[in-house]
């Protein structure tokens, strides 16, 4: 089954990357573009029929190594 794990830092940590992209497009005449968040997306091929399983092993994935619980928050979809 095809996992997709949603990573993005938590709400009141800095995000310069994303401060650069927002002053690069409004550098770029794109005005009325608010808050800028950077995150990633990992997309995993997981063995498994069991829909609840599989997500439930994406979430220890996630909590283990895809994202720092310290900073980041994340989330889980089964896309097929």
């Amino acid at each position: 089954m095809k996992v997709r794990v949603t990573v993005m830092l938590k709400e009141g940590v800095l995000d310069p990357q994303g401060k650069a992209i927002g002053h690069a497009l409004q550098t770029l005449n794109f005005p009325g573009v608010g808050d800028v968040r950077v995150g990633k997306i990992i997309e995993l091929d997981v063995d498994g029929t069991d829909r609840a399983a599989v997500e439930k092993q994406a979430e220890a994935m996630a909590r283990d190594l895809l994202a720092n619980l310290v900073i980041e928050d994340f989330s889980v979809e089964v896309v097929a």
